[in-house]
């Protein structure tokens, strides 16, 4: 029998307010992490490189563990590292740039939609770090973000960025977009596809009112030539649904 004199707070009042918590430590842990980086570029003397490796030794594996996850990486072994990529990943939630910081055993840039560049911290740590930013509504803004990122690859960094363009409400794999390819074709750059798993469990579409621990994992695949054997560059498109077959491959191998 219910006591009346008890008040009894509903579980999924406890889990919001847990939730809420979580949320508020991973910001305050995002801008201490952030702000040490900062502190070491410019200690540095703007060498970028270790800005972008404390966040996959430090600022990643910190909010991974303080949402409860725990995390593999396989198929490391598949690349040369002394290259670099044009990266392309599936995308499941916010954690997936977590994941993959922590998977890719180099300095990576990201290409971050435009809306982050209101996001104190973030946005310093972003352009400090040399990532790209792109309008995704702006279509004149495409030919430029291609250019941009080129560029970049041609001065052998890496770049990653999510095809899909955004998540999808099911977590199934969306369609590759080819415009951003052309970047990789443009500066001779081969496409590395890797499959992202069990970060949309994590933090799912639906808010962080559901987010909860579980196991991620990230498999890196086979790095996709963007010349022919006669060294004629592929179609944009064909890189694409290449790309795409790849993660979708990786994703059904582990289901």
């Amino acid at each position: 029998m219910q006591n009346p004199g008890v008040s009894h707070v509903p579980a999924g009042a406890l889990r919001t307010a847990f939730n809420a918590l979580r949320l508020g430590l991973g910001m305050l842990w995002t801008a201490a992490c952030i702000s040490l980086a900062l502190l070491v570029h410019v200690l540095s003397l703007g060498r970028t490189d270790w800005a972008l490796r404390m966040a996959s030794w430090l600022w990643a594996p910190g909010l991974l563990l303080e949402a409860g996850a725990t995390w593999t990486v396989e198929g490391r072994e598949r690349v040369d590292w002394s290259r670099n990529y044009l990266v392309v990943a599936n995308h499941q939630s916010i954690f997936d740039i977590c994941a993959l910081f922590i998977a890719l055993p180099v300095p990576v840039r990201f290409l971050l939609k435009q809306e982050m560049k209101r996001v104190p911290f973030v946005n310093w740590y972003a352009q400090a770090t040399g990532m790209l930013f792109v309008a995704r509504e702006d279509r004149r803004a495409g030919p430029a973000m291609r250019r941009d990122a080129a560029e970049l690859l041609g001065k052998g960094r890496n770049l990653l960025l999510f095809p899909e363009g955004t998540r999808t409400r099911t977590g199934a794999l969306g369609s590759f977009k080819s415009g951003s390819f052309q970047s990789a074709v443009d500066a001779g750059v081969d496409v590395l596809p890797v499959a992202v798993m069990g970060t949309g469990a994590i933090w799912p579409v639906a808010g962080f009112r559901h987010v909860r621990g579980g196991p991620v994992r990230v498999r890196i695949g086979t790095p996709i030539p963007v010349r022919d054997a006669a060294g004629a560059p592929l179609p944009r498109q064909q890189l694409a649904r290449q790309a795409q077959d790849s993660v979708q491959a990786m994703l059904d191998a582990a289901a």
